[in-house]
């Protein structure tokens, strides 16, 4: 085991891979929850769903261990789910309705589509194109991004409407006056909102005590605590309401619905899973190898993140025959390489505890989000340790790093951070080199990035 996964070599045990492993699945265990309830909307069976998730989740996240040997975990993305759902339901009232089958094959089409950037290596140039700069960038943005669901899922951030605003409907959005606010401070009553505040005080005070596994012995604390009668923040429905022995006929595999592929917005569809799992990925996947240390190592460090997308994209594929929206590498992974996961055993373990989900679910859904909504603070907390090796003073890097790291979080979409990155760069280093006498190097797929995300933007829209 040593010698394959090079544990060693990477300064990692058994005993700190199999940890870091728990507290990655702990801090996305909620997706076995969250995903039938979403995609659920759209017409699926949700046990299929819980099933497909456990499945994907399972799968892939033991292949990006054994095959990359990376400690990233795979799952059905969140975000990404919700447009599939939203994309089905707002088409019911179409001439041309998009069913849960046709959005599995749109899903299915992008996978595909991905898979042929990477064999090309046109994914893999990505890791080439971005500046350092920009990378670094991405690293701190979604450590903010990270955050904010934290803050976001306890209940510690809430946010306002305007209050002139008496009806606004599930997915729209509503502007507010510049005296107005959105961002407010939960409430201090709430149980969640003071557990979590009880969690995150006790993570940090195992870190800042050193103690190994600081994020995981938080978790489980929390967790105790949330089962103290009078507290009763955890849940135990879930040990009579969930099955114990998974029921495989109820899977949706195949589910595919090719018909009026160019008439029903399909196309839409395709393209937007496929930009915005473009930059998703790629973000996650950069960010983690970046606080893992992998990029001490340049040459390694793009090598193995370019194997890690070949993987990422016959999980997308993968998922859509099993069942369920895009799988994407997940940004709570970071929390696994907090704990001191470097290598593949870190997603194996992952990987085999969403195996055991299976047959485990009930006891998996006990942790309540208050637990794991304060790991995830404290990830954040050191995924913005890179700000530090940005050169904030020459503007050309400067901007697009603040662009970057201000937009993942507060528009709550890591493409978009990206996206205006990359727009920005490219605007400002032309400009500084045509008439600023910089000498800024412009990659020409970062020419072409700068193409496409306009052209998203101007064709596709915001997708909120």
């Amino acid at each position: 085991m040593d010698r394959f996964f090079k544990l060693k070599e990477l300064g990692t045990n058994v005993r700190t891979e199999i940890m870091a492993g728990l507290t990655t699945f702990m801090t996305m265990a909620y997706i076995l929850a969250v995903n039938p309830s979403v995609l659920g909307a759209s017409g699926l069976d949700a046990y299929g769903i819980f099933l497909a998730t456990a499945l994907a989740a399972g799968i892939f996240t033991i292949a990006m261990g054994l095959f990359v040997n990376f400690p990233v975990a795979l799952a059905p993305g969140m975000g990404l789910n919700a447009y599939f759902a939203t994309t089905v339901l707002a088409s019911k009232a179409t001439d041309h309705p998009i069913s849960a089958s046709m959005g599995l094959a749109a899903v299915f089409i992008s996978g595909i589509i991905f898979l042929i950037l990477t064999i090309t290596q046109i994914r893999q140039l990505l890791i080439v194109a971005i500046p350092d700069s920009l990378k670094h960038a991405i690293t701190v943005g979604i450590g903010l991004f990270i955050a904010i669901i934290g803050l976001k899922n306890s209940g510690l951030m809430t946010i306002a409407l305007d209050a002139s605003v008496t009806d606004v409907a599930k997915g729209q959005f509503t502007d507010l006056q510049s005296f107005e606010t959105v961002i407010h401070m939960g409430n201090l009553e709430s149980t969640n909102v003071w557990l979590t505040i009880v969690g995150l005080a006790i993570i940090a005070i195992l870190m800042v005590l050193r103690v190994r596994g600081a994020i995981l012995f938080g978790i489980l604390i929390t967790t105790l605590i949330g089962m103290i009668p009078g507290v009763d923040a955890v849940n135990f429905d879930s040990l009579n309401n969930q099955k114990w022995v998974p029921d495989f006929g109820q899977l949706n595999f195949w589910d595919f619905d090719f018909a009026d592929l160019f008439t029903t917005g399909l196309l839409t569809a395709v393209a937007t899973f496929t930009f915005v799992e473009l930059f998703d990925t790629f973000g996650t996947l950069v960010g983690t190898a970046n606080r893992a240390g992998f990029f001490k190592n340049k040459e390694e460090g793009n090598k193995r993140v370019g194997k890690a997308m070949f993987v990422d994209a016959v999980a997308v594929s993968g998922g859509a025959m099993l069942g369920t929206s895009t799988v994407t590498a997940y940004v709570e992974s970071s929390a696994g390489v907090a704990e001191g996961g470097r290598t593949g055993l870190t997603a194996v373990s992952t990987g085999v505890l969403f195996l055991l989900s299976l047959f485990l679910a009930p006891i998996a859904l006990l942790v309540p989000s208050s637990a794991t909504s304060a790991a995830l603070i404290v990830v954040g907390v050191l995924m913005i340790q890179s700000i530090r090796e940005i050169d904030f003073s020459d503007y050309v890097y400067g901007i697009p790093a603040f662009l970057t790291i201000a937009l993942m979080p507060f528009t709550y979409n890591i493409a978009n951070g990206i996206s205006f990155g990359i727009v920005s760069y490219v605007l400002l280093a032309a400009v500084s080199n045509l008439f600023g006498g910089g000498k800024h190097k412009i990659h020409w797929l970062m020419w072409v990035l700068f193409v496409l995300v306009i052209a998203r933007y101007a064709f596709i829209g915001s997708q909120g």
